[in-house]
């Protein structure tokens, strides 16, 4: 049987890889190619409704839940905020609500996106790990 990683195990990873990239530009680099990496999200799931609200990029998310998991696909018009929220999918995707909903998510941070991002993409970043973790809570209190 296959042990899934924990949420702070997924973060390590990546604070780890971070830490071999000497400058942002290597970091950016690493992000787009994150980006790069994320399955193309299926058309039909491209609508307004699906679009995240305070991203200055077109982002979609899209949420599912099975065995009381839950799964995020998403896509976005801008190549860096791909790879962010591409990010956020390794971290987030395939735990429990409460999981979700209780992750701190310190590797943004630990990372330094929010000191050198722009305000808008930092707003974002924010805005997508919101509605990720809103998804969460509506899971939860679906399927109480």
């Amino acid at each position: 049987m296959i042990m899934e990683k924990d949420i702070l195990e997924i973060e390590s990873e990546f604070i780890e890889s971070f830490s071999f990239l000497d400058t942002w530009e290597e970091k950016y680099e690493y992000i787009i190619e994150l980006g790069k990496k994320l399955p193309a999200l299926e058309e039909k799931y491209k609508t307004e409704d699906k679009k995240i609200k305070g991203c200055q990029s077109t982002v979609w998310l899209v949420s599912s839940y099975n065995n009381g998991k839950v799964f995020f696909k998403a896509d976005s018009d801008a190549i860096i905020v791909k790879g962010l929220i591409s990010m956020l999918i390794d971290v987030l995707s395939g735990h429990t609500p409460d999981k979700i909903i209780n992750a701190s998510l310190d590797f943004i941070d630990r990372i330094g996106m929010h000191t050198h991002l722009a305000q808008t993409r930092s707003n974002g970043l924010r805005a997508m790990v919101k509605q990720m973790k809103d998804y969460a809570i509506a899971y939860k209190v679906i399927h109480i």
